[in-house]
């Protein structure tokens, strides 16, 4: 049984890699099968229906587009006026439906009908520097024919124009998550830290006194007005741009300081902002022995011996530093508000 199960030697019911006619393959290679011509390459009329079908996907992500824009700045909607608000959350959802299945079908549609369908095998060949380059750029003007796009004004126009406005809605809906008067780069610039205001302990609210901190020291602080805050929505935000991390280090640890910050630290206690200068995410491994901040997102690392300048990572400024002293009690407290916007770096910032 086991001569028969395995195709005994004498069966001829096993053929071995490399015998008979199968150069070197146990299976010959069936090679591509032949190609069948789509109606559209032969029928120019079925050619140019298909251009409109196509150019009728992309119409309606247009017009999806454009209910978007109406649901969003036309439909008013009052306090308790349900049937509005159903209506215009229909006419969001629907019109961003709309304005993503119009291009996502029409584009498919496009390579379905009228991209060449033919497979191709290429062999690889060695590299050659301006014989790829010149090889690259037929290959993509090989591409644009293929597309048809020059010879197909109406397919090419409709795929623009419904390009450009299908991301518009989703621009709006961002900017719209902040509805406040005082939406900006300004914003950032004032937290509720200011002259004589006290660094307390988070969320205990207890003062700190330079005495309390040893060399290593990593604590977490807030503001000590931050309970005066009324409401819990505006108390997060508060603290949120307020909250910082003081540190104490040797003083002998320190680099030369630029001018005019020579009084920002107290007897070796430094503070800075936890908000990553990258996209916001708080800062808070601290490596004693390298006076290193990482943030955990993304790796951006600061040297606090260095006024918290960027040594590694996607940030592209320092954390900004807090200026502290200690007042008559020795608690420590802020000389003023941060000098520069804490937070993220971004467009709007200049």
């Amino acid at each position: 049984m086991g001569e028969h199960g395995n195709g005994g030697p004498n069966t001829g019911a096993v053929i071995k890699a490399g015998d008979g006619k199968s150069s070197g393959y146990a299976i010959d290679n069936p090679g591509l099968p032949p190609h069948r011509p789509r109606l559209a390459d032969a029928d120019e009329k079925a050619a140019k229906r298909a251009e409109r079908q196509v150019s009728a996907l992309f119409l309606i992500s247009i017009i999806g587009t454009v209910m978007f824009f109406v649901g969003y700045f036309v439909v008013g909607v009052t306090a308790g006026d349900l049937e509005m608000l159903r209506l215009q959350n229909t006419l969001l959802g629907v019109g961003v439906a709309f304005a993503m299945l119009g291009i996502g079908l029409g584009v498919v549609q496009w390579a379905r009908a009228l991209m060449p369908d033919h497979e191709v095998v290429e062999d690889r060949k060695p590299l050659r520097k301006e014989e790829d380059r010149a090889e690259a750029a037929q290959t993509v003007n090989e591409i644009v024919d293929e597309t048809q796009i020059k010879r197909r004004p109406l397919l090419r126009n409709t795929l623009i124009g419904a390009a450009l406005l299908a991301p518009l809605p989703a621009v709006v809906v961002f900017r719209d998550l902040d509805t406040s008067e005082d939406f900006g780069p300004e914003r950032m610039r004032h937290t509720l830290w200011e002259e004589g205001v006290r660094l307390v302990r988070d969320p205990t609210g207890t003062p700190i006194r330079a005495s309390d901190l040893t060399v290593g020291s990593a604590v977490h602080v807030v503001p000590e007005t931050l309970r005066e805050v009324s409401g819990h929505g505006d108390r997060l935000a508060a603290k949120a741009k307020s909250v910082v991390l003081l540190i104490r280090m040797n003083p002998d640890d320190f680099e030369p300081v630029t001018p005019g910050r020579e009084d920002w630290k107290y007897e070796g206690i430094i503070a800075c902002s936890k908000v990553c200068t990258h996209v916001g995410c708080p800062v808070a491994l601290y490596e004693r022995h390298t006076h290193h901040l990482l943030c955990p997102c993304h790796q951006s690392t600061f040297d606090a011996a260095e006024e918290f300048k960027v040594i590694f990572g996607p940030a592209g400024r320092p954390l900004p530093q807090l200026p502290i002293t200690v007042d008559d009690e020795g608690f420590l407290i802020a000389r003023s508000d941060f000098t520069e916007p804490v937070g993220p770096t971004y467009w709007e910032r200049g």
